[in-house]
């Protein structure tokens, strides 16, 4: 049996990290190469490798700088297919071996082989994770743009869990199948998974032309995913809706995206406030759905645009946050989603347009 290396525990301690000095999560988009066309891909990928992607040695310096943080970030490797790349396994080496928490998002296609997959847990992945948009073939397979889609994912999964890894589910929550939140957690606990990542759709990428949850379907959604949270043996945790954390916040439980059995505090992350991404050509955004240039690697070093970047610094300083998100008592816990924001109204600081609540006074 082949003896698989050492991995540092899923999540650092984030209750007293300092998300001005470092991320708790750093998104590499690998790829933008993907044989998958998803309706909401926000990476709008594409067949083939963009020519100008990080080269395998640019991809190794990117992973060095990032151990040069005060507490070194979880890297998720991402694309577009990350298994697209031919050095990816190459790359998980060389982050784990660097000291870093490494977890992968392929897409769900024959390349994710079980050879593949028990590769990749060798090379020290410590977590996959599929996106399951549906809780039966047809919702999922219709999003996805391929038919045979669900059940390669669920096979994926599974091969995933044989391998030693733990598993992760993403979906994407849209009027489509907003009415399906309770048998796909029913679905996750079937699948044995660690955690349910429900995002929020944010109108960038292809998802430009995607109808989202209205601010009161958003809230009726908070309803639910609070329920199953209680009787699942999954953390739940949302993305791109920080307004959930102010939901369970008036429920009287723990501040954070995270709840349930297994869930943790989520450090009140938000684009750019302990999160960062890097584009396949290296370009450095707040998050993959806040699409805000603010710097270009190798010319500029990630440690010093997260730290220091303009951008970056107003999106962790609640103070500066506009409207009803200014004024509201949960800003701190909250902040509302940066980057929909930004699509919706092209000021990142704006108040969150899919949130029904109403301050019930002014935030000091």
């Amino acid at each position: 049996m082949v003896q698989r290396p050492q991995i540092r525990g899923r999540m650092p301690a984030v209750s007293n990290l300092d998300l001005d000095a470092s991320p708790l999560i750093v998104f590499y988009e690998v790829t933008q190469a993907c044989d998958l066309a998803c309706q909401h891909c926000r990476a709008c990928a594409q067949p083939l490798a963009d020519p100008a992607e990080l080269t395998p040695a640019q991809s190794r310096s990117l992973i060095e700088q990032l151990t040069e943080f005060a507490v070194p970030p979880m890297l998720v490797l991402t694309g577009g297919d990350p298994l697209k790349r031919s050095d990816i396994f190459s790359l998980v080496r060389h982050a784990v071996q660097s000291g870093l928490d490494v977890s992968i998002t392929p897409s769900a296609t024959p390349l994710v082989t079980r050879d593949a997959i028990n590769r990749l847990a060798d090379e020290g992945v410590s977590r996959l994770a599929i996106s399951i948009d549906g809780a039966d073939p047809t919702t999922h397979d219709a999003m996805r743009r391929v038919e045979g889609s669900f059940r390669r994912s669920l096979e994926i999964l599974r091969d995933a869990q044989a391998a030693g890894l733990e598993t992760q589910v993403n979906t994407t929550l849209s009027p489509h199948n907003a009415n399906q939140i309770e048998r796909l957690a029913e679905l996750c606990e079937d699948l044995g998974v660690c955690m349910w990542s429900v995002f929020y759709l944010v109108p960038v990428g292809r998802a430009q032309e995607l109808p989202r949850l209205s601010a009161d379907e958003c809230e009726r959604a908070f309803a639910r995913l609070w329920r199953e949270s209680r009787r699942r043996p999954f953390a739940i945790k949302t993305t791109e809706a920080p307004h959930y954390r102010r939901y369970v916040a008036q429920h009287r439980v723990a501040r954070g995206a995270m709840v349930g059995p297994r869930g943790y505090a989520s450090a009140n992350l938000n684009d750019g406030r302990g999160v960062m991404f890097v584009s396949h050509t290296g370009i450095i955004h707040p998050s993959g759905f806040l699409p805000m240039v603010c710097g270009v690697f190798p010319q500029d070093h990630v440690v010093r645009i997260y730290r220091d970047s303009p951008v970056f610094r107003a999106l962790r300083d609640p103070s500066r946050l506009q409207g009803k998100c200014h004024d509201c008592e949960f800003r701190k816990v909250c902040g509302g989603s940066r980057a929909r924001a930004y699509a919706v109204t092209g000021n990142l600081l704006a108040e969150e347009p899919d949130c029904n609540y109403q301050p019930r006074a002014t935030a000091t």
